[in-house]
């Protein structure tokens, strides 16, 4: 286990959900302003992009103002790992072998023992040395290569460690944190995503992510997207609560919809979703398009409504049916009203 600024990583914590700032880290009151959005939103941890001594200076003040611990993500230059330390970084998170000779990574290690701050080594599959990847192929080539740099600093009494292991399709990021998770005597925290997933991020990150955490592989996450930062924590959240991970929150569940649909399942189950994202309870909200799917299928939401052939709903509270509304318009202030009733008294 780790501990990341007073966050547990591993050792059987909680799964936690990371997402990285787009503002210029050297803008510091952007940065923070963007931490506070990220931090409403459930992140657990932020990252920030560290390319230059600015950069490196602002963490001050950001670290000062951050509700979140924060990492510094580093390349190239150790001095500025050093400096990320000083300022205040809750975590490094470093390539070794970009950042140089032996002795320049034992400069970033001193730095981070001293404060008690852990080490992310990032292994993404694009980085890899061409050499190593020639002799052993992209998964067995990742793996080795962060072993080897972890094992560079465990020689140097450094332990506090987490390694990720990220490609940009699935099924190598998957089989490399498999391969991670087996070796034997490997007891590090692991950083799931899977990279550079373009358009398609949020089906190939639950793709990944998720098969790794249904076997019970991964100790704190982040989905990658081609999107604003929030998304990547709203998507993290939801991906851990599919897979059972997290409980809190109201679920919506829906039917897929067809001819037989009484009411506007798709517009439905959106604003009952929005309308109910401030409750932190755990809350099964059903939005059924007809009797076939309603109470019966949904028997195991906590509430819920089935559309009635006339435009109506029945409501139904686990399984059993409640009333029915026969004016449409009366369906969502009724499922706002009981859904809250249900949250208070819980």
């Amino acid at each position: 286990m780790i501990s990341v600024g007073g966050v547990p990583v591993g050792g059987g914590n909680p799964v936690t959900v990371q997402s990285m700032c787009d503002t210029d880290t050297r803008d510091a009151a952007a940065t923070v302003a963007q931490i506070r959005a990220l931090c409403q939103a459930g992140c657990d941890i932020v990252r920030v992009a560290v390319p230059d001594t600015d950069a490196a200076a602002a963490l001050a003040a950001i670290t000062e103002s951050s509700p979140i611990p924060v990492v510094a993500d580093i390349h190239f230059d150790y001095r500025l790992a050093v400096l990320s330390a000083e300022n205040g970084a809750a975590k490094i998170r470093i390539n070794p072998g970009n950042i140089g000779s032996r002795e320049k990574v034992r400069e970033v290690v001193k730095a981070c023992a001293e404060r008690k701050i852990p080490i992310r080594i990032g292994v993404n599959g694009g980085s890899v040395n061409r050499s190593l990847l020639a002799k052993a192929g992209l998964r067995e080539g990742m793996l080795r290569s962060g072993l080897e740099q972890a094992a560079m600093l465990t020689d140097m009494g450094f332990t506090d460690i987490c390694l990720s292991f990220k490609a940009s399709n699935v099924p190598d990021t998957v089989a490399v944190n498999r391969l991670a998770a087996t070796s034997p005597g490997f007891c590090f925290p692991l950083h799931l995503g899977v990279t550079e997933t373009g358009t398609n991020g949020l089906v190939k990150s639950a793709a990944g992510i998720g098969a790794l955490l249904l076997d019970g592989i991964g100790d704190t996450i982040r989905v990658s997207l081609t999107a604003p930062p929030a998304e990547e924590v709203k998507a993290g959240i939801a991906l851990l609560k599919a897979v059972g991970l997290r409980k809190e929150g109201v679920e919506i569940v829906s039917c897929p919809t067809c001819a037989r649909r009484g009411i506007d399942v798709i517009m439905l189950a959106r604003e009952v979703e929005a309308a109910l994202s401030d409750i932190k309870k755990p809350l099964k909200v059903a939005v059924m398009g007809c009797s076939v799917n309603g109470p019966g299928e949904a028997r195991d939401a906590d509430l819920g409504v089935a559309g009635t052939p006339d435009g109506g709903g029945v409501l139904f509270r686990n399984g059993e049916a409640l009333r029915t509304l026969r004016d449409p318009a009366d369906i969502l202030p009724a499922l706002i009203r009981e859904a809250r009733a249900l949250a208070e008294d819980s």
